[in-house]
């Protein structure tokens, strides 16, 4: 996709932000949230960029990026907690100890989902609010916490979505090998079934672990996210190889100790491969692509095997595994959760391995606030689209989707994010293609209900639609706040 700033394009923005100006002041009081004027009765007549009848629109956080409080009622140490008070680690020294104070202002933020139409909240559990030192005694009240949210966010009407791992691993298993070790995979395993058996009789839908191939590269591979190693390409494949352990083992654990009908799946950010262009070979090309490119992560855990590809290509580095590893680890899930952000474009090429070639963005593409976040709508139509063609899952969710924006706060006290907006809309209407063309896509998760702590680069990308006075805790709904709601209400593209 192409962005260039004619005059019909900037009057576009202008009459939207025009629009913006004459709405209902969003007034925020410090401490409180800000008020979104209430929706419009949702039309039920259905149009050609209508969403399937009972899609699930909602919102995604994680613990550590909004709960603060991070020494509550016997909260244990994670390795976020140390990595992000290690001088030089995160922008501007910036920490997650106080964060949104979601652990105190939960309700607050639920009237607000409320009053935006949302029917979902997708949240983490704090591994070390539940089991401090990661092992051992269980800790009665971090796990009171949630069960307090979950009871909130069923009396609001929200349906709670849980994610039990957020990357943020206690200290005392990393003290011992962290994801280096198969002792963490079956930690995790028991941490799982714990919650899972409490919070069962009110969750109905459980996400294992959130993005691996993150929280394994950017921790264990680069270094710039917690614990910070930085491993050889062999050790690196046993990380990941622990992770997909861990998924495995937390599936079986949930279905141990929850009622039947309870949902299990995970969140993963696989590499969204999509062709250059909709033509037959580049179509082909990047459904192999998808497969292979996902190997370590998603592949093996859809067929229970690592592709023949990647162990040629690991050679001697590929992972040490059992027969009984793989078979845990392509348990049967009841979804598949995908969170997409930027395209990884494809084109056919006979000369390489899998007949395919990835294609590096040039200089001049678009993205957003964050480096990493180069625009491309298209990865919202084609990455679920793959899924389905590859693996027939049962039910599909996009479990992250949302861009980090240069918010600005005008002398009015609005946050008018074109540019967010312009992204939701373009990425929406990819997906609304998808379900069309009968993809299972049930429901959809925006990222970011608010802003929040963004990992190694602190408070200074904003990925909220929901902006959030850092000093105050003052809530303001945005433009794309705006626009949301009004997509809930429509169930279409807005």
């Amino acid at each position: 996709m192409s962005v260039s700033l004619t005059r019909r394009t900037l009057a576009r923005l202008l009459g939207a932000s025009a629009a913006a100006a004459s709405m209902p002041r969003l007034a925020g009081a410090a401490g409180g949230t800000g008020a979104l004027p209430a929706p419009a009765s949702p039309s039920p007549a259905e149009t050609p960029r209508s969403f399937p009848a009972g899609f699930l629109w909602g919102s995604a956080t994680a613990s550590y990026q909004v709960e603060g409080a991070v020494h509550a009622d016997g909260r244990g140490h994670t390795i976020w907690d140390t990595f992000a008070h290690t001088p030089g680690k995160v922008a501007n020294g910036d920490t997650g100890d106080m964060a949104d104070d979601f652990y105190h202002r939960y309700p607050e933020d639920i009237a607000l989902m409320k009053q935006m139409g949302l029917k979902s909240f997708r949240f983490s559990i704090a591994w070390t609010r539940v089991f401090p030192t990661g092992t051992g005694a269980p800790n009665p009240k971090g796990l009171d916490f949630y069960n307090h949210l979950v009871d909130a966010l069923l009396a609001a009407g929200i349906a709670p979505y849980c994610t039990l791992f957020h990357w943020d691993l206690p200290q005392p298993l990393q003290d011992r090998g962290g994801w280096q070790s198969r002792e963490t995979s079956q930690a995790f395993a028991e941490y799982a079934g714990y919650v899972s058996k409490r919070l069962s009789d009110r969750v109905q839908h459980f996400m294992t672990v959130n993005e691996m191939q993150t929280f394994v590269d950017l921790g264990y591979g680069t270094g710039i996210h917690a614990p910070g190693l930085k491993l050889g390409r062999k050790d690196l494949a046993q990380v990941a190889h622990y992770a997909v352990l861990a998924h495995g083992l937390g599936v079986q654990a949930i279905r141990a100790n929850s009622p039947a009908g309870t949902q299990v799946g995970l969140a993963d950010n696989a590499v969204a491969c999509t062709p250059v262009f909709n033509a037959p070979e580049h179509v082909t090309a990047s459904r192999t692509a998808f497969r292979e490119e996902n190997a370590r992560f998603l592949t093996a855990i859809m067929e229970g095997r690592y592709t023949d590809l990647y162990l040629r290509k690991m050679g001697a580095d590929a992972p040490a595994h059992t027969d009984a590893d793989m078979r845990a680890i392509g348990s049967p899930l009841d979804f598949v959760g995908l969170n997409v952000y930027p395209a990884s474009y494809v084109r056919a090429d006979a000369h390489a391995p899998g007949g395919y070639a990835m294609v590096s963005e040039p200089s001049t593409a678009p993205r957003m606030a964050s480096p990493w976040l180069y625009v491309g709508p298209e990865a919202l139509y084609w990455v679920p689209r793959q899924v389905n063609e590859l693996w027939h899952p049962k039910a599909i969710y996009i479990t992250e989707n949302g861009a980090s924006s240069d918010d600005v706060v005008t002398r009015d006290g609005q946050i008018l994010d074109t540019d967010r907006t312009m992204f939701l809309r373009n990425y929406l209407s990819q997906l609304q293609k998808a379900t069309a063309e009968g993809v299972p896509v049930k429901g959809y998760f925006c990222w970011s209900l608010l802003d929040n702590y963004e990992w190694a680069d602190g408070y200074g990308k904003r990925f909220g639609i929901v902006y959030v006075d850092f000093q105050t805790q003052k809530r303001t709904p945005k433009l794309s706040a705006h626009f949301y709601q009004a997509t809930i209400a429509r169930n279409s593209v807005a």
